[in-house]
Formats: C-alpha cells, sequence, structure tokens
C-alpha cells in the first residue's frame, strides 16, 4: 500500500526523517509511534502530497484513495448525519446524478454501481458510527454548528471512517474522545477492512486495534510486526544486541589499536600494523545508542497526612442552573489514598463533579464535608490556556515563591522538569507536553492531600504517561482520574465510580466489564446492573490487592521516615554530648561520668533505629520489586 524510499524530509531546516526507506503492506493496521516532534506528522503530510519531501520517494498504490482526518471541525448548518453522508463522495455524485440522469443506459449503471457500494444501506451505517462516537438519534438530527469544538471533531471522524478510504490516515484520533468512544473506535479499528495507520499514545489502542508498529526515532522508519507490547519487546531485544555488538566492536577497536600503536615503529612489524590499520578503517562504528530516558514527573507529598475521610458528601446536588441539577442526591466519601477513576460518557457530569469535588463549583443543597486544611490540586486540559505564553517557565514559578532566591526558584523549576536553559523557555515555545507538565506542576505546587487530573494524557506521549503513572503509583495522597486511555486507569485506579442518570456510584466490576458493557451497547443498564449487593469481580479483588499494597509501601516509607528523623535527632544530641564531655572530664569527672552513660544510651539507641531504617529498606525495595 505504500512504499518509502530513501525518504528524507526537513522542516524549517530541522532534519526530521532522515534517508528513511519501508513498505507498509496492504490490508495492514499499523500504529505509527515515536516520541513527540520526531516527525509523525510530517511524515503525514509528505504521505497526502501536502508536504514535498528534500529528497527519496513516498509512493501510495496506484489508485489507492487516502483519507484523513481533518485538524478543523466542519461547521454549518447540515445536520451531523448529512455531513457524514456527504463524506463518501463517490455515492454523493451518484445520487446528485441519478436526479437528472435522462439516458437509459446511464440510469442503469448509476443504480448498479449505487447498489455495487452498498449505498443503500448508508444512512443506517453513518448513524451506527456516530452512536458509537457518543451521539444519540436526536443528535444526528441536529445542525453541526449546534455543537462545540470537541463535538464536532467527533463528527469529522465519524466521516471520515464513513468513508472507508483504502488507506485511512488518524493523528491522535483519542484526544477529542472519552473512554467510552476510545472503546469503540478501538473495536471498529480491529475490524477496518482496508489499510489503516494511525498516530496514537494510547497502549490498549495499540495493543489491540492495529497488527503492526511503525517506529520513528532519530530520522528512522522501523516496521515491526505484531501490538505495542510485541514492539516494545522486539525493540529491547534489538537494543541489547546492538549493545553488545558495540561492546564488541570496540574491544576489537582497542585491540587493533594497540597493536598499531606498539609495532607501527618497528620495521619487522610496519606490514602487518599497516594491515591492522586497514582492518580498523572497515570496522563501521556502531550505531549511536541514544539515552531517551523522560524526565520524570514528580507529585509533592503533603506535608502530613489527614484523618480520613478528607472529603465527605452527603445529599448534594450540583448543576450550573437553578432548579436544573446536573447530578442529585450526591453521598459520597473520599479517603486520604483513595485512587478512583471516573466513569461515563462525555455529558454525564464527570467535570460538573470534580469542579464540586475541586471547590470551583458551589452544591445546590446538601452538605460538604471537608478535613481541616485539606488542600486539592485540580489539573484539566482547558487550564492550559490560563498560562501566559510569553512569560518563561521561570516566570512562572517564580510568582508561586516570590520571596525565595533566584536559585531555590531555579531548583523548583528543574524539579517539575524544566531544568537549566529550559527555566527560560517561554511558554509559546513549548511542546504540548512540556505545557501539561508545567500546568501539572504549578497546579500541584504546595503538596496537596488530593489531586484531580481531568484528560491529563491528551498531549503526552507513551513514555511521558509512564512517568506519570509512576508518579500517580508513588504519590502517596488520594487520586481522582478521568481519561479516555484505559492502561493509564488500570495502572493507577483501584476504585471506579460510573458517572450517569443523575448520579454518581461504585462500578463493581473491572475495565473490561465495562468495555464488553460499552461495546454490548448496554451502558444505560449500568445503574441497574450495579445496584443492591454485586458479588466483587475479579478486577475489583486487583483493585482492592493494589490499594493494600499501596497501603504497604506506605506504611513502610512512614518507618523510613520516621527513622531518619530519629537518626537525625539522636546523631546531634550524640554530637552535643561529645563537645560537653570534652569540657567536664577536666572540670567536673562525676558530672561526665553520668553524661557518658546517657551518651551509651543515646548510642545504643542510635545503633537500633539504623537496624529499623535498614530494615525497612529492604522490605520496600523487595515489595516494590
Amino acid at each position: 500500500m505504500l512504499t518509502i524510499d530513501n525518504l528524507t524530509v526537513r522542516v524549517a531546516g530541522r532534519l526530521l526523517i532522515d534517508d528513511a526507506s519501508v513498505r507498509v503492506p496492504a490490508g495492514s493496521r499499523v500504529g505509527l509511534v515515536g516520541r513527540n516532534g520526531t516527525g509523525k506528522t510530517t511524515l503525514f503530510n509528505v504521505i497526502t502530497g501536502d508536504l514535498a519531501p528534500e529528497s527519496g520517494s513516498l509512493v501510495v498504490r496506484q489508485r489507492a484513495r487516502v483519507g484523513r482526518l481533518l485538524q478543523e471541525a466542519p461547521s454549518g448548518p447540515d445536520s451531523l448525519i448529512d455531513v457524514v453522508l456527504a463524506a463518501d463522495r463517490e455515492r454523493a455524485a451518484l445520487l446528485a446524478e441519478a436526479e437528472h440522469a435522462t439516458d437509459a443506459d446511464r440510469i442503469a449503471a448509476i443504480h448498479t454501481r449505487l447498489a455495487d457500494i452498498d449505498a443503500h444501506s448508508a444512512p443506517a451505517r453513518a448513524a451506527a458510527i456516530l452512536a458509537g462516537l457518543g451521539f444519540s438519534t436526536a443528535d444526528q438530527a441536529r445542525a453541526v454548528s449546534e455543537f462545540s469544538g470537541g463535538w464536532r471533531m467527533r463528527v469529522a471522524l465519524a466521516a471520515v471512517l464513513f468513508s472507508e478510504p483504502d488507506l485511512l490516515l488518524l493523528d491522535e484520533p483519542t484526544n477529542y474522545l472519552d473512554l467510552e468512544g476510545t472503546l469503540w473506535l478501538e473495536d471498529h479499528l480491529a475490524r477496518y477492512p482496508h489499510t489503516v495507520i494511525v498516530i496514537s499514545h494510547d497502549r490498549d489502542l495499540l495493543d489491540n486495534a492495529v497488527d503492526s508498529i511503525l517506529h520513528l526515532e532519530n530520522g528512522k522508519l522501523t516496521f515491526y510486526r505484531g501490538g505495542y507490547s510485541s514492539f516494545e519487546r522486539q525493540r529491547r531485544e534489538r537494543q541489547m544486541l546492538d549493545a553488545k555488538f558495540a561492546k564488541k566492536q570496540e574491544a576489537q577497536r582497542k585491540h587493533l589499536q594497540a597493536f598499531v600503536d606498539r609495532f607501527r615503529a618497528k620495521a619487522t612489524k610496519a606490514r602487518q600494523a599497516q594491515s591492522r590499520l586497514k582492518m580498523l578503517a572497515r570496522l563501521e562504528p556502531p550505531a549511536a545508542m541514544v539515552n531517551d530516558e523522560v524526565r520524570p514527573i514528580v507529585l509533592p507529598a503533603p506535608d502530613r497526612t489527614l484523618s480520613p475521610p478528607i472529603l465527605a458528601l452527603d445529599g448534594v446536588s450540583v448543576g450550573y442552573e437553578p432548579g436544573k441539577p446536573v447530578l442529585r442526591n450526591l453521598s459520597l466519601r473520599i479517603d486520604d489514598d483513595d485512587r478512583i477513576a471516573l466513569l461515563g460518557a462525555n455529558g454525564n457530569g464527570k467535570s460538573t463533579l470534580v469542579k464540586l469535588l475541586a471547590g470551583r463549583l458551589a452544591p445546590m443543597n446538601g452538605r460538604i464535608t471537608r478535613a481541616d486544611k485539606l488542600r486539592i490540586a485540580y489539573f484539566a486540559q482547558h487550564q492550559l490556556d490560563e498560562l501566559r505564553p510569553k512569560d518563561s517557565v521561570y516566570q512562572h514559578v517564580r510568582r508561586l515563591m516570590p520571596d525565595d532566591p533566584e536559585a531555590k526558584v531555579r531548583a523548583k523549576a528543574g524539579a517539575i522538569g524544566f531544568s537549566a536553559a529550559r527555566a527560560d523557555a517561554t511558554v509559546e515555545t513549548l511542546s504540548g507536553g512540556e505545557k501539561a507538565r508545567l500546568m501539572l506542576g504549578l497546579a500541584t505546587f504546595g503538596g496537596p492531600h488530593l489531586v484531580i487530573l481531568d484528560e491529563p494524557t491528551n498531549h503526552l506521549d507513551i513514555d511521558s504517561r509512564a512517568a506519570l503513572i509512576e508518579a500517580i503509583n508513588d504519590y502517596p495522597g488520594a487520586v481522582i482520574l478521568v481519561s479516555h486511555d484505559r492502561y493509564l486507569l488500570e495502572a493507577s485506579v483501584d476504585r471506579l465510580w460510573i458517572v450517569q442518570n443523575g448520579g454518581v456510584e461504585n462500578y463493581d466490576g473491572d475495565l473490561d466489564d465495562y468495555r464488553r458493557l460499552i461495546l454490548s451497547g448496554k451502558a444505560s443498564d449500568t445503574r441497574n446492573a450495579n445496584s443492591g449487593s454485586v458479588a466483587p469481580k475479579p478486577g475489583a479483588e486487583a483493585r482492592k490487592a493494589s490499594g493494600e499494597r499501596r497501603a504497604e509501601l506506605a506504611a513502610l516509607r512512614k518507618r523510613i521516615a520516621a527513622a531518619e528523623q530519629m537518626t537525625k535527632k539522636l546523631s546531634a544530641e550524640i554530637e552535643k554530648m561529645d563537645a560537653t564531655l570534652a569540657e567536664l572530664f577536666v572540670s567536673e569527672p562525676a558530672k561526665a561520668a553520668a553524661l557518658a552513660k546517657t551518651r551509651a544510651e543515646a548510642a545504643d539507641k542510635l545503633a537500633q533505629v539504623e537496624d529499623e531504617w535498614l530494615e525497612a529498606s529492604a522490605a520496600l525495595e523487595a515489595a516494590q520489586a
């Protein structure tokens, strides 16, 4: 379907693709992966002809139709269903021609072709796609202009899926979707009848919806069979082999160079030395081993733990217009170490709930009880607009530390992920992922007891998402998470709340159960399915075990911190007694003897505390392993 030979592409003088070659088989479903900024979208621009390469060739199979998710949302008075149907240009042209055609043979040919492309079932297929992406039957008859930008991008996605091009190009399609829409898209792509290339950082989609991975790194394209997990395993094996080869070649190089250095000046060995020099010249340099580590993401721990519950709702209703609550009669409890994911389709009230919990929306009635001195951090995608484009990272951090010295402010910027010169970069020059990292660092600045994250992964690549998972799992406080990334949810949370039908309640299944529920079209029955007494399912057990493990780790960290504090205290006391003893042994021997006994007891206690620290540290390492 796609043949790339020795392709080189530069954008604004920057080399993104360097002499790359690859073949994409027809009918394959390909995940295009790589760090943000490596050139994935640029490759799409070359495929569609919107950007010319510097050299090399890129050839799409002859007469193949290429379809791409547009970056501009559709608008206008047309209904959603009409916009999607219009995406099949051949069908639309044939229907328009059929209305005016008078030649009998041409009319017959038109209707034959309409039958060949299954044109009469098109409205049903278009409606099914729109429904899968979250549009009700009533919504589908409404004008596109009535919807927000995010929902209109869903219409654009529905249109390109409906048109079923021979080569489908999707660039981060899940950014506009909730978890429910993402699950549907994953299932739809897995059954797509033609070739698809999708840029995504969603690991579950890359494992379940594609059968091969195209990796863009250091300007080179490498094709792997299998999903993302298989790609990771193959890549690690290749890196290990490359490292072994580089080590072996370096040893050979040193051996040859040592011979040359030793015998080059000796007449009897000069010829052999020259021979070794030629062998050295023929040794190809090993491929550069690139350090691709991502800076860790850190969620600062609160200075002290609060007694649970840290937040409790009793009979609370909330909404935006008087008398029209979005959520009603909420009775919920959040403890100091809860990890809760919110499920439910967009529009059901997830964002309303997190705004209520974050204190950004007042309740209409009922009672909210917050623990004394509770600090809540709230991160949502729309907050990126609150950053000042012309200000640097340093200036944003400085506003939160007005009286601190510059070194301390820069150290904090470095902890967020912007060390050295990057701290002086203005926000307008940052990538989407860097802006998200900065906003997250600012939101959690004071060490909150509760972190609320509303779609935190939209601008993060896979490695940065992994860093976020580690940050959440290392953070000792409570977390509430809204995300369409199922891998993130499975790795981070141990409780599921479902928001729908104007209420919020526990979901006792796991995310696999929820996926089956969504794809079966029975999501609206979730409330009934979870009412009453429900036996815990394997996923609930796993989340319970995860919570118990995290509690165990937190207890061990607490023991270590207490031991470190006591060690510091005892060491200071012993040091002070040593200074006093030096004087007392000369002037007051009796007091010196008593103080020496006290010092010995303190030294014994210090040894015990150090043993406790070693024991707890070893237990923590074993538990983490």
